[in-house]
């Protein structure tokens, strides 16, 4: 099965009153003394592209993004945004639902929200939402140790080390992070699925 075609590049959402992904990479970059130049020398991408991705003009895969955060020094959490602070009593155990930190992956149509309190843990809790034909980019996903999930609502496509998976809603499943992984979304609707990862990789 040939796999999806990536969307056309095109300025991406970003939660409300927070700044885009672009503009917080740029900002990061210069803090960090790093040319556009040598951000892309180290991420395996065009100056042209990256500077596209700064102006919020092409959108950033994950793991891209990934490549990003690892050449800036700082973990995809970076990038997440929320709403108030919790309730001191409440911090490190209770997520609300209406204060999840959040990340929209430009105009790739995949939307992430963190449900863990933190990432200090050894688990982490992750609600993605794909739109219809969106995935998660060219590249495949690799990270060690291990992953579990269960569709709540849609399709997914799911290939993990070379395997094809068609799952539905309630279809869960686990795989050890030996190898790469990627998703997609074939259907006509949202498809959102609820991840446990283990250790955490944001």
């Amino acid at each position: 099965m040939s796999e999806p075609k990536k969307s056309q590049p095109g300025p991406g959402p970003s939660p409300s009153g927070d700044p885009r992904i672009g503009d917080q990479i740029r900002e990061l970059r210069k803090v960090r003394n790093c040319t556009i130049v040598e951000l892309a020398e180290r991420i395996g991408r065009s100056v042209g592209y990256l500077s596209q991705v700064e102006r919020n003009i092409s959108s950033v895969s994950i793991p891209t993004l990934q490549k990003i955060a690892d050449a800036l020094g700082v973990q995809v959490s970076w990038f997440f945004h929320g709403g108030s602070e919790a309730p001191e009593e409440e911090r490190g155990f209770i997520v609300r639902r209406g204060n999840r930190r959040s990340l929209t992956f430009g105009d790739t149509g995949v939307h992430e929200e963190l449900l863990s309190p933190n990432l200090s843990g050894q688990l982490e809790l992750i609600m993605t939402t794909f739109q219809p034909g969106s995935w998660t980019g060219e590249e495949d996903r690799i990270r060690k140790g291990e992953e579990a999930g269960l569709v709540l609502e849609g399709t997914l496509e799911l290939w993990v080390e070379g395997q094809h998976f068609v799952l539905s809603e309630g279809d869960s499943f686990a795989f050890r992070r030996s190898g790469p992984h990627r998703c997609h979304n074939p259907g006509k609707v949202d498809t959102r699925v609820l991840w446990i990862m283990t250790p955490p990789s944001y």
